[in-house]
């Protein structure tokens, strides 16, 4: 066996891995939103913020401690500090807001649009340049998730379409930086360590809303806040980041696609929220966009 013969089987196994971790990680992802509805239920919106983050920093911190990981590079910290204002700050302080009077359903249209714009980011920060094709699929699975995700709202804009929107710019951000970043560095460290660039302003403002928001202890509420702090801010990041270290951030950011689909699934099964006709329909024409943007070089 040649030298070539053996690397093709080595390649195609880690895109295997690759896809199979991003996947797991938007399958964590898709449950952030219904999350964040049960951990309203009992939290302000800008505790629900302040306290995920603290809980994400105080495991980031743990798993750090006991790799006995340095202090990252000079050269890494800037984009550490985009994935922590993307991705621990901006995303989730936007999208809870937005959730106070915005359905689920109504919310999946940041998801819908975040892939391409995820894709668009990195390219413009690393100078990629996919092909035709892929952007080509790209775009139709975006305009089919957006096209159901407004027909369920009627097409209506309001405040919380502004704070999705804005959520949806500075996570991509987030993501573009830490998929660059994680080729670099292990990805569980580059989400580690942005939750704990973080941590003085998470901190600070749990301090001050725990001061000024009421609060209710309920199963859902608490529940949902460590669902929030464990999964959606570390744990889902860490098979995220890793996922698109190794099969690139235009490709992986496609798997998320399915992402507003998972998440209006899990709003039908756990907050009862009647299903459209359209669902099954979108479901085929995204699957088939991701195929594409798969196989597209």
């Amino acid at each position: 066996m040649t030298a070539q013969d053996s690397a093709i089987p080595s390649k195609a196994i880690a895109i295997s891995t690759g896809t199979v971790l991003a996947g797991l990680g938007v399958f964590a992802f898709s449950f952030s939103f219904p999350a964040t509805a049960w951990a309203l239920q009992g939290f302000g919106p800008w505790t629900s913020t302040g306290l995920r983050g603290v809980l994400a920093a105080a495991v980031a911190a743990a798993c750090l401690a006991t790799g006995r990981v340095p202090l990252p590079a000079r050269r890494h910290r800037p984009g550490l500090l985009v994935v922590a204002a993307g991705c621990v700050v901006g995303f989730p302080l936007l999208t809870t807001l937005a959730l106070r009077t915005s359905s689920t359903a109504h919310s999946a249209v940041v998801i819908g649009v975040l892939p391409l714009a995820t894709a668009v980011a990195s390219a413009l920060r690393t100078g990629a340049r996919p092909t035709r094709t892929f952007w080509c699929a790209a775009l139709a699975g975006a305009a089919a998730v957006l096209g159901f995700t407004l027909q369920q709202s009627h097409g209506s804009l309001s405040l919380a379409d502004l704070y999705l929107f804005g959520a949806l710019l500075v996570c991509a951000a987030g993501y573009a930086e830490g998929g660059r970043l994680a080729r670099e560095m292990p990805g569980w460290q580059v989400i580690a360590w942005g939750v704990l660039a973080a941590l003085p302003v998470t901190a600070l403002t749990a301090g001050l809303a725990l001061a000024t928001e009421p609060v209710r202890l309920t199963a859902h509420a608490v529940g949902g806040l460590a669902y929030l702090g464990l999964v959606s801010q570390f744990g889902g990041f860490v098979l995220w980041y890793r996922g698109m270290a190794a099969i690139g951030v235009p490709k992986a950011s496609q798997l998320q696609l399915a992402q507003p689909l998972l998440t209006l699934l899990w709003a039908v099964l756990v907050l009862a929220e009647r299903p459209s006709p359209a669902a099954p329909v979108t479901a085929l024409a995204v699957l088939t966009c991701i195929a594409v943007t798969q196989r597209a070089r």
